[in-house]
This record gives C-alpha cells, sequence and structure tokens, in this order.
C-alpha cells in the first residue's frame, strides 16, 4: 500500500497534516505506534528497542531509544523522545508532523577539554506504512525533512568547529493513481568552519603543513541533490559538491539507472535476514546480490570535477620548496614523470587521454575534470569485464580528461 499522504513540498505536508487531524482517525496507542517503527526499521537492518512511552493526546513522550546493528556496538540515545501530531489513518499508517529531541551539551578528552553543543535537531513529515507493508517503495517515503540547527565545538573553551545548520529534504511526487513516480532529494551543510590552528599540537608535520598552506582556517559548505525516477531506476546525481573558501570546489555529478524498487527489496531482504554475515551461506548471497546489482546498474554520463580557488599553487610551491628547486623547475619534473607512471600502472592507452590535460593543469591550475560518457549507458558488469582491454574500456565510457575550461 503507498503512502497517502503526498509530500511534494515542506508547505504541502503541514497543510495535509492539518487536513488529517480533521478527519476521523483510530484511537492511538504509543506502544502500538512504536511497535510499528521497530517493525519497518528492522527491514533495513536496525534493531531497535525504545523505553517506556506515554501519550497525551497527538503527542508520544518516549524515553530513549537502543539500536543495534550487525557487526557494531550497540547505540544507546538516552533522551526524551517527542513526536508530535501522531495520527493514525483509516488504512493502518501513521503519520507525524515531527520528532524532536532534547538539545546536546556533550564533554570529552583527558589532556584538553572538549565540548560538544548540538541544537534544534527535528524530523519532519514522519509516515509509517500499514502494517506488513515493508516494501521499499513505502520504506522510501518514511521521512520528509531531517534538520538541525548549530553545531559548535569547543577545545579549552575556544571554539574550533562551527556548522550553521544541516538540512536533508526529499520531495516525493505521484502519478494519477497516487503510485510514487520520483522523489528529488537536497542536502545542505551550511557555513562549516574550522580551525586548524592548534592541529600542530597532537601532529607536528601536519600542523606545519596546514600552516604553510595557509590553512589554519578554512570554511565552505557541502551540498548535493539527486532525482530518482522509481520507473527505470535511473538516479541522477545533480550535484555532489564540497565548496570551500580560498582552497576549491570538488563536485561530482553523475547519472545511474537499474536502481529500482525491486532491487531495493532484495537488499532490504538481504539486510534483514538472520544468518550470520561471515558464514558462507550468507557470503554467497551477497556474491549473488552483487553480481545481480552490477548486471542491472547501468552508468551512464558522469564526471568528477576540481575547481581551484588557491589550494594548488600553495601545494606546488610547498613541495617545490621542499624539493630545493623553483615551482617551474618543480611543475616541469612532474610532467616529466607522468608518461612513466602511466606506463608502470600498465595502462599505457591512458598516456594520450591523461597527459595533456594533467600538463596544462599543473602550468596553470585552474580546473581539472576526469569524464565518462559511454555512447549508450552501460552495465557495471559489462564494464568490469572490459577491463580486461584497457583501450576498450575507454573507449567504452568514453573516458576524457580536460583542464581549465571556460564552462563549469
Amino acid at each position: 500500500m503507498i503512502r497517502t499522504i503526498k509530500t511534494t513540498s515542506l508547505m504541502t505536508a503541514t497543510g495535509l497534516a492539518a487536513f488529517a487531524f480533521m478527519q476521523p482517525a483510530m484511537a492511538l496507542d504509543a506502544q502500538t505506534f512504536l511497535d510499528r517503527i521497530e517493525a519497518v526499521y528492522a527491514v533495513m537492518g536496525y534493531d531497535m528497542s525504545f523505553g517506556e512511552a506515554s501519550l497525551s493526546g497527538d503527542t508520544i513522550t518516549v524515553d530513549g531509544v537502543t539500536i543495534n546493528m550487525a557487526g557494531m556496538d550497540p547505540m544507546a540515545l538516552d533522551a526524551e523522545l517527542t513526536f508530535s501530531g501522531v495520527v493514525e489513518n483509516d488504512d493502518g499508517s501513521y503519520f507525524a508532523d515531527s520528532l524532536t529531541t532534547p538539545d546536546l551539551d556533550l564533554e570529552f578528552g583527558d589532556e584538553h577539554t572538549g565540548q560538544l553543543t548540538l541544537v534544534d535537531m527535528v524530523a519532519e513529515d514522519l509516515w509509517l506504512p500499514p502494517e506488513g507493508d515493508t516494501s521499499a517503495e513505502a520504506l522510501v517515503q518514511l521521512i520528509g525533512r531531517m534538520a538541525t540547527g548549530p553545531l559548535t565545538v569547543t577545545r579549552d573553551g575556544a571554539e574550533v568547529i562551527k556548522i550553521a545548520g544541516m538540512e536533508a529534504v526529499s520531495e516525493f511526487a505521484y502519478d494519477a493513481d497516487e503510485t510514487l513516480e520520483s522523489i528529488n532529494s537536497d542536502v545542505a551543510i551550511t557555513d562549516i568552519w574550522a580551525d586548524l590552528s592548534t592541529l600542530g599540537e597532537e601532529e607536528p608535520e601536519a600542523g606545519a603543513i596546514v600552516e604553510a598552506l595557509g590553512l589554519t582556517r578554512i570554511s565552505g559548505n557541502i551540498t548535493q541533490s539527486v532525482n530518482w525516477s522509481m520507473a527505470d531506476g535511473r538516479m541522477v546525481f545533480e550535484e555532489s559538491k564540497l565548496d570551500f573558501a580560498d582552497i576549491g570546489a570538488l563536485n561530482f555529478t553523475a547519472d545511474i539507472s537499474g536502481f529500482t524498487l525491486d532491487m531495493l527489496d532484495k537488499i532490504y531482504a538481504m539486510q534483514a535476514s538472520d544468518l550470520d554475515p561471515m558464514s558462507e551461506e550468507a557470503q554467497a548471497q551477497q556474491m549473488m546480490a552483487g553480481m545481480e546489482i552490477a548486471q542491472a546498474l547501468s552508468i551512464g554520463a558522469t564526471s568528477l570535477r576540481y575547481d581551484d580557488a588557491g589550494l594548488a599553487p600553495k601545494l606546488l610551491d610547498l613541495f617545490a620548496a621542499q624539493s630545493g628547486v623553483e615551482r617551474a623547475e618543480f611543475v616541469d619534473s612532474l610532467k616529466a614523470m607522468l608518461p612513466a607512471m602511466i606506463a608502470e600502472s600498465g595502462m599505457s592507452a591512458l598516456n594520450d587521454v591523461v597527459v595533456p590535460p594533467v600538463s596544462a593543469f599543473l602550468e596553470d591550475p585552474q580546473n581539472l575534470e576526469v569524464a565518462i560518457n559511454p555512447p549508450s549507458p552501460t552495465s557495471v558488469l559489462v564494464l568490469a569485464a572490459a577491463a580486461a582491454n584497457p583501450a576498450g574500456l575507454i573507449q567504452a565510457l568514453g573516458l576524457t580528461v580536460t583542464a581549465n575550461s571556460k564552462t563549469k
């Protein structure tokens, strides 16, 4: 059964939640609500155990939760969890406006006193499918938005890390039959700031390099935007960018098809298996699943691009100084080494693709991009088989390396 409350934007979600309160709804039971959460998330490999719960109107308050995952130590959140605006719908599904937790204020460290604070943590537009529906189509619609306010880390009272906020938003689109059609997801970690001036106290060599590069204080943002179409499993990474002032921007884009809900169902089934992950049977299942995924996934246009904002010239100057030569001489030596390095890799076909643009970037570091653009989307399994012939693989991938492009 599909999600009955459509989320096309945060404003729409708020309006629909308000509308839901005016509709007939089944009587809430706090423990049944928590049992549903545990059952739904168990399919994704989370073994959750909630503390005591109480109900007041449409608000459910829970005394903490412990989460277990295979191969990991248990994680206990010893804090009050508040689910607000909870509604049980006629079909047995649940909707909640939000989940909030108290602000974090943690102290850590022995030699130096560290403190971490994180405020305004919230998850919004929460939905739980009816009992028994743990299909991938249902599971990908569980949360509409997660966000926090500022995060601050101090060392002996001085700020060393600050983040203005973190947010992940998913917008769900449906067809006329209310079947999930696509998901657009955006992630933003904004106004990241770090003071690296004390790094030398713990790591003298690393601290000296940071000082030489003028990176004692850094600031930037991390953003990502992904659109996922259900029909063909096409997932387009429109942007996955790390962008830091006076350093540079690293951006990854990709067009991948074949990541369907059916495939996700199989992955969830494997995660929920009772088999010992280290057993031969479990490893055989994982290998078969990996082969199936490699056959189903196809790669289209994909790129990784670096736009310099000051880091590359500083690195070249630093390494040249360490070598006791001028930067121009150091760059010439690197350019001379490139063909030999490629030859040692056994992929001489890369020489004409890599050497000219990398040489141009070393001479004038502006931007460097590695991209693939197959004539048609090609499965990962086929590409893996083609790797035995590097020249053929380069052609199959449509591999290009470009430097100092005028367009982004």
